[in-house]
């Protein structure tokens, strides 16, 4: 059994294995900036620590798992493109450090790529792999879209923010889980249980991440806090303040987001301290745990190896407790 250390230390060696350093270098240099600027893996981890879960690994799982962290990253660059985001981890974006152009072109490469890695897979595996990878992959861009959307919408529902972020975030984290499971040897339903452990983690740490953009340390979050105010973000956070504000608060949110040009740092202590005095982090809490509490409840249903679901919970337990 692989601790979380020794699984980590596999992927970062894979990936620099991975052949980018190929020519023409304006298309690979840029996947290789990116992927080394780091990130948690958790996503390839979610799949190795879920293999585990049945006493499962060996090294052809590895690039099957591989190929979730360049999809991720995948996301991330064409993504910056979308928002216009100046930093990835407090590195230029790649559309920044080339263009955006270039950024668009490796990023569709990181695509192939990661089509390459996840064909890898037991021969027996791959139909219904692609399948859900496929599946996966496109309820991604709906999330995305979504996501896009919402910026020009007045109101958004609690309901429909859920369902973008479980499309845009949390069904990686199922499929990683299910991917897992099946290289790991579970039954399909348990797959599906297993899905359901990661889409609930996904959703309670999408929800962590709108908490920690206006109540971290920056330092730790590892970008402005408060960005999301400033731009207007309709987060978890801002719908309910919205739902919830009355005459006069209400009025000084609506300013607040009507305002074009307001000092970033005036605007976030003040809308901060309307999210205080509605008491809507306490509410975001309540679902985030809500989500967390279902993950961990339907692992409970599952019958796995004793050291495997130790090490699987420690690894889940350490990121619910994150501070950035």
């Amino acid at each position: 059994m692989k601790s979380i250390f020794t699984l980590r230390k596999s992927i970062d060696a894979r990936l620099v294995q991975l052949n980018l350093k190929a020519q023409p270098k304006n298309l690979y240099e840029p996947i290789s900036y990116l992927l080394a600027l780091g990130g948690k893996r958790f996503r390839p981890l979610l799949v190795l620590l879920t293999a585990q879960l049945k006493g499962t690994y060996n090294s052809q799982i590895l690039d099957p798992a591989l190929a979730i962290e360049v999809f991720h990253n995948f996301t991330l660059m064409h993504d910056d493109i979308m928002d216009a985001a100046p930093l990835r981890r407090g590195k230029p974006a790649v559309h920044e450090k080339w263009n955006q152009n270039t950024a668009i072109l490796s990023g569709d490469a990181m695509f192939v790529k990661a089509y390459q890695l996840i064909t890898k897979i037991n021969p027996s595996h791959l139909v219904l792999a692609m399948d859900r990878f496929n599946e996966t992959a496109l309820q991604v861009c709906e999330g995305q879209q979504l996501d896009m959307d919402f910026e020009q919408l007045k109101e958004v529902s609690k309901e429909d923010y859920l369902e973008m972020i479980r499309l845009k975030t949390a069904v990686l984290l199922g499929f990683s889980m299910e991917l897992g499971g099946l290289m790991g040897g579970f039954n399909r339903k348990d797959q599906h249980r297993l899905y359901g452990v990661g889409e609930n983690l996904g959703l309670g740490f999408q929800l962590m991440d709108d908490l920690l953009d206006v109540y971290g340390d920056q330092q730790k979050v590892g970008k402005q806090v408060g960005g999301d105010i400033v731009s207007n973000k309709k987060t978890f956070l801002m719908i309910n303040a919205l739902d919830l504000a009355r005459t006069e608060v209400r009025s000084q949110l609506d300013s607040w987001i009507s305002m074009g040009h307001a000092d970033p740092e005036e605007k976030v202590v003040a809308v901060k301290k309307i999210y205080d005095h509605l008491g809507v982090s306490e509410l975001l809490k309540i679902k985030m745990d809500a989500y967390f509490e279902e993950a961990f409840r339907l692992l409970n249903t599952i019958d796995c190896n004793k050291e495997g679901l130790e090490i699987f919970t420690h690894f889940a337990r350490g990121l619910i407790k994150r501070e950035g």
